[in-house]
């Protein structure tokens, strides 16, 4: 069953990716992948490692970035903030209600780099902006926490109050915009990554001034169409999802979820019942978009997209919903019909039906598994999750999952590990590892 399961993976995955046009089947250019649930269809990544054990090559990093990178055939793409200059008094957030944070000690260069896939080489980098950060962020985050996009030509970064950038391949800035500062919730930071659909790039910008989301002309920068939110901050990044041959722009939000016509901007529908703390994204399945929150209250639904029309709160739309263990930071898997989610971000593992909200058997306590930030992947028949410590559990696909390794790096990882033909690339703190259970130049 679970052969057939990846087969047809798989041509859905070409028909979206050929529909957006954005990648190939291959690729992974957004951070929740070819098809933005967290799974790849046809990567066969390795499941154990060490850093003396199927490392094909590992690279240094500078400054700090917690973006997932982005995979386009022999490119590796990802963003960065480089502290430079002298030290400076440090500076702390003055929102509202500001705990956790970390002072600004530095200005910051916000950098846009490429790698060679092949042997971890840095082909290019590029600062788009040097500034003194306004807000430094949680001491969990960074500045630059939002993963780029790509559709094979050109890059797509965006580090929120510091700008919107479109790249060339070469690293050569084609368009940028500066949309304000935005005002983050406790300060606590940006993260919201951008989103690719067809000619379209997709930025959401909710925060505790006058949130919105805009869409862009992909080629040239041109606003497409802008839309208000009532909303204050959140985290989550959008999700494209097609539904009768039409697609929708789905955001998760404090006061409701909304879908927007990709082509317009107009709100197809809405629906209330998260949380005030949105970070964990949506996935979407077989005309059913799933999402969920935590922190101070546990929320997460189905939507069922037939016939959903204006406020679905509360109505026959929701086909299930729950209100324990349920995502805050890592965003859901949804690998065949089955969604893996962490409670809040810690290690334990809930497994849901996507159609019903079954729970499967557990909940599964990971073992060394820590504090949780990145979200799990999965990829030939293996779900893979990465803790901030450096270590990442494997388990297998299965009803009854079996634990198939555990594996640790000397780093710590906040960004989503991306499986990718037959090499897993994480993106540490200080290193970009890819590995390898095959020689180089093996097939």
């Amino acid at each position: 069953m679970l052969g057939v399961n990846v087969v047809v993976w798989r041509a859905l995955a070409l028909m979206m990716i050929v529909s957006c046009g954005i990648a190939e089947a291959d690729d992974w250019t957004h951070w929740r992948g070819p098809m933005q649930t967290g799974a790849h269809p046809t990567a066969k990544p390795p499941t154990n490692w060490s850093e003396d054990q199927h490392v094909r090559w590992k690279t240094p990093l500078p400054g700090v970035g917690h973006g997932t990178p982005v995979v386009w055939r022999d490119r590796i793409y990802l963003v960065t903030a480089i502290p430079v200059g002298p030290e400076l008094d440090p500076v702390y957030s003055q929102a509202e209600g500001a705990h956790d944070n970390a002072p600004v000690t530095h200005r910051q260069q916000f950098v846009v780099m490429a790698f060679d896939r092949t042997n971890g080489a840095e082909l290019w980098r590029k600062v788009v902006r040097e500034a003194l950060p306004l807000e430094q962020g949680h001491f969990t985050g960074s500045l630059a926490s939002a993963s780029p996009t790509t559709d094979g030509e050109r890059i797509y970064a965006s580090f929120g109050s510091h700008g919107l950038y479109c790249l060339s391949d070469t690293g050569e800035v084609l368009w940028e915009h500066d949309l304000g500062t935005m005002q983050s919730k406790h300060g606590h930071g940006e993260g919201s990554s951008p989103l690719l659909v067809g000619d379209l790039l997709i930025i959401n910008w909710d925060h505790e001034g006058k949130s919105f989301i805009v869409a862009f002309d992909k080629l040239s920068g041109k606003t497409r169409w802008r839309k208000e939110r009532q909303e204050v901050t959140s985290w989550s990044s959008p999700i494209a999802v097609e539904h009768d041959g039409k697609w929708q722009v789905i955001v998760s939000g404090s006061d409701r979820v909304r879908s927007y016509a990709a082509a317009t901007g107009d709100v197809l529908w809405e629906c209330g019942g998260l949380s005030h703390n949105i970070v964990a994204s949506p996935v979407h399945a077989n005309g059913i978009v799933v999402v969920g929150s935590s922190y101070e209250k546990r929320a997460m639904m189905a939507i069922q997209l037939k016939g959903a029309a204006g406020d679905l709160t509360d109505g026959p739309n929701i086909i299930w919903t729950r209100d324990r263990a349920t995502p805050y930071v890592p965003s859901p898997l949804l690998y065949d019909s089955t969604i893996y989610f962490l409670r809040h971000y810690q290690g334990v593992l809930t497994r849901v039906r996507v159609d019903s909200g079954e729970e499967l058997p557990g909940p599964l306590r990971l073992g060394p598994i820590g504090d949780v930030y990145a979200s799990p992947v999965g990829a030939d028949g293996r779900v893979y999750i990465t803790d901030l410590d450096g270590t990442t559990v494997v388990i297998s696909h299965e009803d009854v999952p079996r634990l198939i390794a555990v594996n640790k790096l000397d780093d710590s990882f906040a960004a989503s590990a991306i499986p990718v033909d037959n090499e897993l690339i994480l993106r540490g703190r200080r290193y970009l590892y890819c590995l390898s259970e095959q020689k180089v130049g093996g097939n």
